[in-house]
């Protein structure tokens, strides 16, 4: 085998590129992992991760010319000092709307594994069941009996923290303990609980922070510091750099390459499989051929749709995967940016204790059971109650001790959530390769073409309404619903353009993530995604991933790769 030959080649390092190197490697392959961007090393790499906000030149917020070089990154929050230099370079890598898209990437080893906001719950029974029970789209070609198993083994590998509920909505996993619930959490969970008879349930995040540590990974438990986004020293949370890179590394099978965008898959149209891929070398723009048997799209769902376009072009016009005519469709996110808030009276002896990194989540409830709405599907609501600090008196004129003695009492507490809710796959969101802009590369760019429609549209009155219809049955004071600014995108959940399916002539890829063209290549990120659930997808990018591992690794084995 040459230096530029390996068993598999893994495009990408973020959640599902980081669990695709871990379980090839681990089952003895020789493993290649590019990474488009810089490498970022565990602990070493995260240079604000002490950091207080008075410890930036602006205190943490954007400058104006921040703000010119990242017109996309401004219109929500994670265009701050803390993280910049952490999300990609708009002007190196662009890409074109024709309708708005907020696009927010993570170029760099570990992608957005260091920036995501670690919400970790398994998609129900249903879920698996929908689309082909209300005709929609196509038939997802697993159930959820296929995935329980690995949802199983990525959940003890990552650690969950969550508390068992019993609910059908939302399955239960192997947790660790969960982060509690604050005091008034618990009492409007009871209150909400006693008046809607039990159907519906205010109950404790599912995330991805660990609340035992795991020696064996060298993680320590959650400190409480909510930081995750300047990278944990601590391991406190599942991140490709703090859990699955390392597990990787072990095994002495796994080369890691950054500064690597890979701009093709090699494709020998007479064997119908791939030969590895194509890479600029980020740095020098030097042009290098990886040779392989098996490949992994894990480049986040566009990048990898991109790729997959991007490729074998002489044989199919719209790219390697395209003979379906579904490649780049049926785009969905969550939308979200719509719930409720509310003051809470009382508790004025109780605080907290740290910072979490988490809140409460309430699960779906309709369109669920009895329940039918005018639209379909549902949504969940992610929250917290919290009590006011110091920032409560910045517009007071208090002086002297008046002020000093102001500052050091924390105010009253309030409460808020916002829903996500589920986007159906329509055919005509999509994205496509623009020609006529190119990146820092050369290469065409994509070019967004995506909007929610009537169903969403009726989801978020609900979403509203509900919230704030629960907080006043809770018997909180002042609740002020919201609808504010939402565009696709945002959510952050992008998925679907390279669907899984149960016919390749209205699929990309097969019940094991192998595009159908191509059956040694194998797609596991967001892109593979039938439908979206309501609730955040990375768990389910995870145990699609490992589960897709395990079988390239046996019909490599069998000989039929």
């Amino acid at each position: 085998m040459s230096v530029n030959e390996y068993d598999a080649i893994v495009v990408g390092s973020g959640i599902s590129g980081g669990w695709a190197a871990k379980e090839l490697s681990e089952r003895g392959l020789k493993v290649l992992m590019l990474e488009r961007g810089r490498n970022i090393e565990h602990i070493k790499d995260y240079k604000n991760a002490h950091k207080e906000a008075w410890d930036y030149p602006h205190h943490d917020v954007p400058t104006q010319q921040m703000k010119l070089d990242y017109p996309v990154l401004r219109r929500d929050y994670p265009l701050n000092e803390s993280t910049f230099g952490m999300w990609a370079n708009e002007k190196d890598a662009p890409y074109t709307e024709d309708k708005r898209f907020d696009w927010y990437r993570g170029y760099h080893v570990g992608g957005r594994s260091l920036l995501w906001g670690r919400q970790s719950y398994r998609f129900n029974e249903q879920d698996f069941l929908a689309n082909a029970q209300e005709g929609i789209a196509v038939d997802w070609p697993i159930r959820y009996e296929d995935l329980a198993p690995w949802y199983d083994y990525v959940e003890r590998f990552a650690g969950i923290s969550g508390s068992s509920e019993g609910l059908d909505v939302l399955p239960d996993g192997q947790f660790q303990p969960p982060i509690p619930l604050n005091c008034v959490e618990k009492d409007v969970a009871a209150r909400i609980k006693k008046a809607f008879a039990g159907t519906r349930h205010l109950i404790h995040s599912r995330c991805a922070n660990i609340t035992e540590p795991k020696p064996e990974q060298g993680r320590t438990n959650c400190q409480y510091r909510a930081k995750c986004w300047l990278g944990c020293p601590f391991g406190g949370y599942f991140s490709t750099q703090s859990a699955t890179l390392p597990a990787a590394l072990k095994t002495g099978n796994l080369t890691l390459r950054p500064f690597s965008v890979v701009s093709r898959v090699l494709y020998d149209k007479d064997k119908k499989r791939a030969t590895g891929v194509e890479v600029i070398d980020a740095e020098t723009n030097q042009v290098i051929e990886y040779k392989s048997k098996l490949v992994f799209l894990n480049a986040s769902a566009f990048n990898s749709t991109w790729l997959l376009m991007n490729s074998a072009t002489d044989v199919w016009e719209g790219g390697l995967g395209s003979s379906s005519g579904e490649l780049g469709h049926n785009v969905m996110d969550h939308h979200f940016r719509v719930g409720a808030s509310a003051d809470v009276e009382g508790y004025l002896d109780k605080y907290t204790f740290g910072r979490r990194p988490a809140g409460f989540y309430i699960p779906r409830y309709r369109n669920w059971h009895k329940d039918k709405r005018d639209y379909l599907r549902g949504f969940g609501y992610q929250g917290s109650a919290s009590r006011q600090g110091w920032q409560k008196d910045i517009r007071e004129m208090g002086i002297g001790a008046e002020l000093k003695a102001g500052l050091s009492e924390p105010g009253h507490w309030g409460i808020g959530m916002s829903a996500f809710g589920e986007i159906l796959p329509y055919h005509d969101n999509r994205i496509y390769l623009n020609h006529q802009v190119k990146d820092k590369w050369g290469l065409p760019v994509l070019a967004m073409n995506v909007e929610i429609k009537q169903n969403e549209l009726a989801m978020r009155k609900d979403m509203q309404a509900d919230a704030m219809e629960m907080f006043e049955a809770a018997g909180l004071k002042n609740v002020k619903g919201y609808d504010s600014d939402y565009a696709p995108g945002m959510g952050i959940h992008e998925m679907g353009t390279a669907r899984m399916g149960r016919d390749a002539k209205s699929s990309v890829l097969n019940k094991h993530n192998q595009v159908w063209d191509a059956p040694n290549v194998f797609v596991t990120d967001g892109a593979c995604m039938t439908s979206a659930s309501c609730v955040n997808p990375s768990l389910t990018y995870m145990a699609l991933t490992a589960r897709a591992a395990a079988f390239a690794v046996e019909e490599l084995k069998r000989g039929n790769l």
